[in-house]
């Protein structure tokens, strides 16, 4: 990797991509210190005074910009959260099923439906998010004295912030390097490592810190492992007539990435159980309340929590790679090509096969996105670290595999630039 950054360095295109895409990931970080309009400066000195579940799941995404009531508060989620409804009707709306098959024109319209549709998102979060403050669960008095004005003007700001995150990620992606939403997201994570670190130090003891130390090294290892393991398929063509020429046949091979589903069906399962929080926070359910003893039922650690989290995480595995892999189109596809497996019969089987070798690569993925989700519950309990690494296995698991995707397109912009060509000068 470093020695990817070092010739990327010296390549006058790149370094210019590499300097832009930090300059802007700067400007987010300083972006999470703008406090919003109304907000009491002496009740944010006192520091956060409450937290739970939901609040730590927002403070890990947004880079700490929760807890500090900045313009950036309420990070990318809206965004993340509307690319992955978009995802989802696309394989059940017609209509956007032939967009996707338009190409470059019809990912702009789905690009700009998806923009609009966290537009929606952030206006509908910014209003909750305001009561919430309001309240002073989180830092107690910090909009105690807002007007009316004050209080449109951050649920307004809220809103503007979201947006500029995302315009921001767009342009790391067209201008810079790497997927832009992903590094902020990135980004986010990595900005609350010296905090913890410094907690662990503060409050753990030199056992605690070899366990952890050793357990990051090993779920890092199987990360890359598994997010770069996948079951290549041989795949043969035939020798077939293209216009007047013979295209000569050959053999290749699909790969079926063991992790087809990534990081989404973390997310979606977190998102779930949080809901019995959300909603007792904001109808004021105390902890004696059918809602309150529902929350304190799935708090997080506890036994209910883990396993509903890993059957969770399980289900949604199975169905966002349904989603991303139709067996049947690529049947379809390979048998219009003329290309076949050797041993299977094109059409029909070919699916059928290619059906059952996902569903058994699956299910390997699946637990290991259960386990890493979970593994880092049970220790935490284990070592009475509290909260101190919430959601830690879903932050290595989104840090690494933004890691080695930058790595990725960095190393094949270099081989693109160091490409001889076909004619030489003499």
């Amino acid at each position: 990797m470093l020695k990817a950054l070092g010739n990327a360095w010296r390549v006058p295109e790149l370094r210019r991509k590499l300097m832009f895409t930090a300059a802007l990931l700067v400007l987010y970080r300083l972006g999470s210190y703008v406090p919003l309009p109304g907000v009491n400066r002496e009740a944010l000195e006192g520091g956060v005074t409450g937290g739970n579940a939901v609040t730590s799941l927002f403070n890990t995404f947004s880079g700490g910009a929760f807890n500090q009531l900045s313009v950036f508060s309420l990070g990318i989620m809206p965004y993340i959260t509307a690319s992955i409804v978009m995802q989802l009707l696309t394989v059940a709306v017609p209509r956007l099923q032939e967009l996707a098959k338009e190409g470059e024109t019809g990912q702009q319209k789905i690009t700009q439906y998806t923009r609009f549709f966290t537009l929606g998102l952030a206006i509908i979060q910014s209003i909750a998010m305001m009561f919430f403050f309001r309240s002073g669960q989180l830092i107690p008095g910090a909009l105690s004295g807002a007007s009316p004005i004050d209080l449109f003007l951050v649920v307004v700001t809220l809103t503007a912030g979201t947006m500029l995150i995302m315009w921001l990620g767009e342009l790391i992606t067209q201008r810079g390097l790497g997927n832009g939403i992903s590094l902020i997201i990135s980004a986010a994570i990595l900005s609350q490592a010296p905090a913890a670190v410094r907690g662990l130090f503060e409050n753990g003891s030199i056992i605690t810190l070899v366990i952890l130390g050793i357990l990051a090294v090993l779920i890092i290892a199987a990360i890359v492992f598994v997010n770069e393991g996948q079951r290549r398929i041989p795949i043969t063509y035939a020798k077939r007539q293209v216009g007047r020429r013979m295209s000569q046949g050959g053999t290749t091979y699909l790969p079926l990435k063991v992790n087809m589903a990534g990081v989404i069906p973390i997310i979606f399962a977190s998102s779930l159980l949080i809901f019995p929080t959300i909603i007792t926070q904001f109808l004021g359910g105390g902890n004696d309340s059918v809602l309150g003893r529902v929350a304190g039922f799935f708090a997080p650690g506890e036994v209910p929590y883990l396993v509903l989290f890993a059957l969770l995480i399980l289900m949604f595995t199975y169905f966002y790679t349904a989603v991303q892999f139709n067996p049947i189109e690529h049947a379809d596809n390979l048998k219009k090509s003329g290309g076949y497996i050797p041993g299977i019969r094109p059409g029909q089987p070919t699916a059928v096969y290619l059906n059952n070798v996902l569903t058994r690569i699956t299910l390997f993925g699946a637990i290991f996105l259960a386990t890493i989700s979970v593994l880092p519950y049970i220790f935490t309990s284990f070592l009475d670290l509290g909260n101190q690494i919430f959601l830690g296995g879903t932050s290595m698991l989104i840090v690494v595999g933004v890691s080695l995707d930058t790595v990725r397109q960095l190393e094949s912009q270099l081989m693109m630039r160091n490409y001889e060509g076909f004619l030489r000068k003499r």
